[in-house]
């Protein structure tokens, strides 16, 4: 992805309350479940880093965020880079209550363009990537929680 390209967004609603939304996006354990598994750990703190590695193939990917906004049960802002290549985006994810719902909406916007060579960077597959954790893998994991299936909702 290039820093001309559009942001990438992705949307996803869910019957469940905000905070058991926020929970999935920021408690290690649950992220694990959905998310990335070898993630080792994760704070929804302004200034908290972590880095795990991702292979693919022969190519080695070692994820480095940084935690620059929170807002807790609102918004939380990740700077996301790669050890291994030069490119530098931020990823937001947002909460909104609607209807009795709640809308998560995903943002990644590129500051600096990853490598057009590495075929995982085109847009095409961070868009795939995205829809896939957010309306496949996080979608099934919160259908599946105790809390998804007795459509509990939190005062927000």
């Amino acid at each position: 992805m290039k820093s001309t390209d559009p942001p990438i967004v992705v949307e996803q609603h869910f019957e469940l309350s905000r905070e058991a939304v926020w929970k999935a996006i920021t408690e290690p354990v649950q992220m694990r479940q959905w998310f990335f598994e070898n993630m080792k750990d994760f704070k929804p703190e302004v200034g908290f880093e972590t880095r795990f590695v991702v292979q693919v193939e022969d190519r080695t990917f070692t994820h480095h965020w940084t935690v620059t906004e929170v807002i807790p049960r609102q918004r939380l802002t990740l700077n996301w880079t790669y050890d291994e290549y030069p490119g530098d985006s931020f990823v937001t994810f947002e909460l909104m209550r609607e209807n009795h719902q709640t809308r998560l909406r995903l943002t990644h916007e590129i500051t600096e363009g990853f490598p057009a060579s590495i075929p995982e960077f085109s847009r095409e597959s961070c868009l795939g990537g995205w829809n896939y954790f957010i309306q496949q893998s996080l979608k099934d994991y919160l259908s599946q929680t105790k809390e998804g299936s007795i459509r509990h909702f939190y005062r927000q």
